[in-house]
């Protein structure tokens, strides 16, 4: 089948493909180079507030499991990107859709842990967690922080905060 030439251009600049018979089809939702293993779920994250653009921002995904909120071991993965200062954007991906909590930090040193310091071991490096819960006297709880990621492709923005 021979199509003209102007819808020929115009699938191309649409990002759109032509199916055999002539029918322009949108092609299937690709995910962005996201951070973390590979599915067919991720969120795009702007992690707001970031001092400086030295070390890692490095992000920590739970499950929704109060047993392994904040536990050593306990989330499906750690993944960092390079931080950016004022804000710093990327996107993660989740195993399939459900509830989630997402912790992050500013590893200024781009040392892997986060560093903490005085009596009550404080984080000294900004950290931030999904839904901004309120945090006084200790890391908040996992209900506080769980995000629905219900589709490929949601956004969310986390408030770093240093203590």
């Amino acid at each position: 089948m021979m199509l003209p030439k102007w819808r020929t251009a115009l699938a191309s600049m649409l990002g759109l493909m032509i199916a055999p018979q002539g029918v322009l089809v949108a092609p299937a939702l690709a995910a962005p180079a996201c951070i973390g293993p590979a599915s067919e779920t991720w969120i795009n994250i702007t992690v707001d507030r970031v001092r400086n653009s030295r070390g890692l921002i490095t992000a920590t995904l739970y499950p929704n499991d109060p047993k392994r909120f904040l536990v050593k071991n306990g989330s499906f993965y750690v993944a960092s990107t390079p931080a950016t200062v004022g804000q710093t954007r990327f996107c993660l991906f989740v195993p399939h859709p459900g509830n989630y909590a997402i912790a992050i930090y500013h590893d200024e040193d781009s040392s892997g842990t986060i560093n903490r310091g005085g009596l009550f071991g404080i984080p000294t490096e900004a950290v931030g967690f999904s839904n901004n819960p309120t945090i006084f006297l200790g890391p908040p709880s996992l209900r506080s922080t769980l995000v629905k990621i219900e589709r490929p492709n949601q956004s969310i923005t986390i408030n770093l905060r240093k203590f």
